[in-house]
């Protein structure tokens, strides 16, 4: 098939895959289509799914991965409206009951000390899509930015067993939230944050977004499967179209994954899933929802 093939075959998919091919390919934002997504297709059914109590799942990370928080990242990722009241009420839940003791977001009861630094950023990503009141996420800006590394990047182990060493899979979780933030329009320690953007870009790039910085070796074959939804797993294409999103310009050092992109076309041009995460959790998620639905 040719691009404009391909391009017709996408816009056929779910109305969340429509508008952003017309955002991201064609070059238009269609806030009417985008408007569609809480009444049609995936974004319909996951806001269908939320409980009385304001959460999805049995709260906001238990079960993992069909709770309040991955639920909320995906209909960040699926693009519904960031004006949508439904996820705004449950947000407002969240900061009200969930703020550890280190400003961050508690991921559950018995952990109210410390929060965790991929959650944390996985959080202010959607928090700031979904257009949360810029002073109520002054505490997770505060908390992120203390556990930034000396090698420029972040690792969710440093508030647990510590670590010497930033990990990509942190480290692009709170790009993609220092990144949301901004781009919502909020200035809280500006300066800051672009610094420690700009540290941890660098230190993606320094790795060519999957290469040890030392041997030049893969650091993990699994940053070259292509994944979705990645949760808080990084990979090559995650890393790509958090560039393309925020307008990066092109780096040399990106080269080597889209090469390994490109390894991976079918001859048709398409290319395939490669990895998906599942858990006890989600066939728990998918007897409920067939339960709902009557099909058995």
């Amino acid at each position: 098939m040719d691009k404009q093939q391909f391009i017709d075959w996408l816009l056929e998919g779910d109305v969340s895959i429509q508008y952003q091919v017309w955002r991201d390919l064609l070059g238009v934002e269609k806030k009417k289509l985008q408007a569609r997504i809480s009444n049609q297709g995936w974004g319909h059914i996951y806001l269908s799914k939320r409980k009385s109590d304001g959460h999805w799942g049995d709260g906001f990370y238990q079960p993992k991965w069909i709770s309040t928080h991955y639920t909320l990242l995906d209909l960040r990722n699926l693009n519904l409206s960031p004006t949508n009241d439904i996820v705004q009420e449950t947000l407002e839940l969240i900061l009200q009951n969930n703020i550890a003791d280190d400003g961050g977001i508690q991921l559950g009861p018995s952990t109210s000390q410390y929060s965790d630094v991929c959650v944390n950023g996985m959080f202010l990503n959607y928090a700031s899509y979904f257009k949360t009141p810029e002073i109520k996420m002054h505490s997770i800006i505060d908390c992120l930015l203390n556990e930034i590394m000396a090698d420029g990047g972040f690792n969710c182990r440093t508030t647990r067993s510590g670590a010497k060493h930033s990990s990509l899979h942190t480290t692009i979780s709170v790009l993609e939230g220092l990144s949301e933030f901004q781009k919502a329009g909020y200035t809280y320690r500006k300066d800051e944050i672009l610094s420690v953007k700009k540290s941890s870009i660098e230190f993606i790039l320094l790795h060519q977004l999957f290469l040890s910085d030392r041997t030049g070796q893969i650091i993990n074959r699994d940053f070259l499967k292509l994944t979705y939804p990645c949760r808080w797993k990084y990979d090559i294409l995650r890393a790509l179209d958090f560039f393309q999103y925020t307008g990066i310009e092109w780096d040399n050092r990106m080269k080597a994954a889209i090469d390994v992109l490109k390894s991976k076309r079918n001859n048709e041009g398409s290319w395939n899933i490669q990895a998906l995460i599942l858990d006890r959790c989600t066939s728990t998620w998918r007897k409920r929802a067939s339960q709902a639905d009557g099909i058995h």
